[in-house]
């Protein structure tokens, strides 16, 4: 398997999870419905965790745009791999929102609003604040990037990595994920989102366009600043 398809391959399992548990948590008529945020972030925590145990031995598992940004920023990743890294990235998020969409068929017509439906794909902020959501995504992404080098510079116990890093994303969502929703990850927002567009939901409403660039520039410079500040301090 190459590092390129890895990344589609586990961006694609982190969503189908990620969002997976969100749609179980919000949609009608699920065994899951009404779970709660607590549901959702432990949820998400377990498909990081999965996607990296899945491709982690063959691409790093970086999964997020902002992370192979940061890591080539810090020399640790070559740039000549970046760009195929974050097509990589953004396909597989693409392709595994389509799945939670089919795996949930028969629900999105028993689930009345439209936003509730959007919110199984994308983020969108708790109080729409322009600057506030995209400082809110900028420390969330930091604090992830930080984090990362901080475990990456720790030692483990042989495959347990993973296990840290899963809930890195519990507390950061626990934490941080309040405000925004915390996307801290412009593939895992922007994918999702252009699937929502293109997907016949019944009833979907508007992919919420406006707010869109606030998950990807956020993160971006979330990223950045948390490799910068790990290299200025560390």
């Amino acid at each position: 398997m190459s590092s390129y398809f890895a990344e589609f391959f586990g961006t694609l399992l982190l969503i189908l999870l990620g969002d997976g548990v969100v749609a179980g948590v919000v949609l009608k008529k699920t065994k899951s419905e009404s779970a709660g945020w607590l549901t959702i972030v432990f949820g998400w925590g377990l498909a990081v965790t999965l996607a990296i145990y899945a491709v982690g031995n063959i691409s790093g598992a970086h999964l997020n745009p902002a992370v192979t940004l940061a890591m080539t920023f810090n020399g640790s990743f070559p740039p000549d791999q970046v760009f195929g890294y974050i097509v990589a990235q953004f396909a597989g998020a693409f392709v595994g929102a389509i799945l939670v969409w089919l795996h949930y068929l028969p629900h999105w017509k028993e689930t009345m609003d439209a936003d509730t439906k959007r919110a199984v794909f994308c983020t969108a902020p708790a109080i729409r604040n322009t600057i506030s959501n995209l400082i809110s995504e900028i420390i969330a992404t930091a604090i992830l990037v930080l984090a990362l080098l901080f475990i990456g510079a720790n030692e483990f116990t042989q495959g347990l990595n993973p296990l840290a890093i899963g809930l890195l994303i519990v507390s950061i969502g626990l934490s941080l994920g309040g405000t925004t929703g915390f996307a801290i990850n412009p593939a895992r927002d922007l994918g999702p989102r252009i699937a929502h567009f293109i997907l016949p939901i019944h009833g979907k409403g508007n992919s919420d366009w406006s707010y869109a660039w606030i998950p990807v520039v956020g993160p971006m410079a979330g990223g950045l600043l948390g490799a910068f500040i790990y290299s200025s301090i560390f």
